[in-house]
């Protein structure tokens, strides 16, 4: 696996949530050109954006079919009540794994 992505949260930064929210839907648009990009971790606020009504539900079907793997923490979601639309749940040691494969770890 070479690079991994971490959504901790449901925006891009820490500040207005709106700009926040924009920024990442921009970013998510633009990350379908990363080829090193294997998968993208979500936990906490982060699996929101898996959710049907997500603002940024295509973008994640645009990098999903690229072949990006999208793993939202199984634990996360049952927290938030979220019943995901795209990826492939799964558990902290799925999500722990994924980064101890990886040769880089961004987190956003």
């Amino acid at each position: 696996m070479q690079t991994v992505l971490v959504l901790d949260r449901d925006q891009m930064g820490s500040g207005d949530p709106d700009l926040g929210a924009r920024i990442l839907k921009t970013f998510l648009q633009k990350a379908v050109a990363l080829q090193d990009l294997d998968a993208i971790l979500m936990f906490n606020l982060g699996v929101k954006l898996t959710a049907a009504d997500s603002p940024v539900l295509q973008e994640l079907g645009m990098l999903d079919e690229r072949g990006v793997e999208l793993v939202p923490c199984g634990t996360c979601l049952q927290h938030y009540g979220v019943e995901p639309a795209v990826g492939t749940v799964a558990s902290m040691d799925d999500i722990v794994s994924a980064m101890g494969k990886a040769e880089k770890v961004i987190t956003l």
